[in-house]
């Protein structure tokens, strides 16, 4: 992601919770499991996994839907129930944003995708790595390298 585009910020659909992140994406993402094509309905969900550091809800409160679970919150609009990020609880140095959030999406494109295993037959991203459910824990620090080095490239044509 091209530094020029930080900050980003975006909100929901209404208008009413407004987020700012202020560092590039550690990864990208497209998720295929069957919980995330029921919030989102559509075929995956989109997360841009930025550091915790760098985002801040600027202006409403949104509040917890979706799965109600201590391992994941996921937070939305209380107005107009966007699905707008989610902080995961055992990693809380990263929180998951939903690009299409942002007023500007267009530098978005999903590097990985997560739970192929569910996906939908027809249903088909542009992402340079797929995995059967999330990558193993250990893989993470390699895709985020590699990652990094993907958009510094595409910064620099």
């Amino acid at each position: 992601m091209n530094q020029d585009l930080l900050p980003l910020e975006g909100g929901c659909r209404c208008g009413g919770v407004r987020i700012r992140v202020t560092a590039p994406p550690l990864l990208t993402a497209a998720c295929h499991c069957s919980g995330c094509q029921r919030m989102s309905s559509s075929a995956f969900s989109l997360s841009a996994i930025f550091p915790s550091d760098a985002f801040s809800v600027t202006q409403g409160e949104p509040v917890i839907g979706g799965l109600h679970d201590k391992e994941l919150a996921h937070f939305f609009c209380p107005h107009c129930m966007s699905w707008m990020f989610t902080r995961p609880a055992a990693i809380e140095a990263i929180v998951n944003v939903r690009p299409t959030m942002f007023d500007n999406a267009a530098w978005f494109v999903p590097f990985i995708e997560t739970y192929t295993s569910e996906k939908l037959p027809w249903a088909t991203t542009p992402a340079m790595h797929r995995f059967e459910q999330f990558p193993p824990f250990e893989l993470y620090e390699s895709l985020t390298q590699e990652y990094a080095a993907y958009t510094s490239e595409i910064d620099s044509r």
